[in-house]
């Protein structure tokens, strides 16, 4: 199934000269988000992993069923101000601007393997910043899943040495 045909692109969204992809048409798609979570699942269970953690919100739309698949749990990875307990947290830059992440302080634990998902590897820097928050909570990285990776703003320099899977490079 050829995934990038549901995938629309947004000229000017969020910002004037940011190219959005939206994976609204995805997700309104039973089979393109089967063949997705199915795509993701595959590539993920080589790397053992005992946990998925996701970033609020197209994160946690992949991650969900992915954790469902494989049968373990999933991690919220979240904005300042939206969990209610003691939180590690890690800042980081977009293409179009900086935030924060933050993760619950007892939500991994070490002997955890963590899977990073998400929708898009743009520049790293949510991704980066989810390395940090894992590895702040003494867990270990079993490597990423993301649906799309767009190359020319070459966010894998930061991954490196990080499994990463990747089901459609833009």
């Amino acid at each position: 199934m050829d995934i990038s045909a549901f995938i629309r692109h947004v000229p000017d969204y969020p910002h004037p000269g940011i190219l959005f992809y939206d994976i609204t048409p995805l997700l309104a798609s039973p089979e393109a988000f089967g063949s997705v979570t199915d795509q993701m699942a595959d590539a993920a269970r080589p790397l053992r992993p005992t946990v998925i953690v996701a970033p609020e919100a197209r994160g946690f739309l992949l991650a969900a069923p992915l954790a469902q698949r494989l049968g373990i749990g999933l991690v919220p990875i979240r904005k300042p101000g939206k969990l209610p307990c003691a939180v590690f947290s890690a800042s980081y830059d977009l293409e179009y601007g900086s935030n924060t992440l933050c993760m619950h302080k007892d939500a991994l634990h070490a002997g955890d393997r963590a899977l990073i998902v998400d929708d898009v590897l743009a520049t790293g820097g949510t991704a980066e910043a989810m390395l940090h928050l894992i590895r702040q909570s003494g867990a270990d990285v079993a490597g990423c899943c993301m649906l799309m990776e767009l190359d020319a703003l070459k966010g894998r320099r930061l991954l490196e040495g990080i499994p990463l899977s990747v089901l459609l490079h833009v």
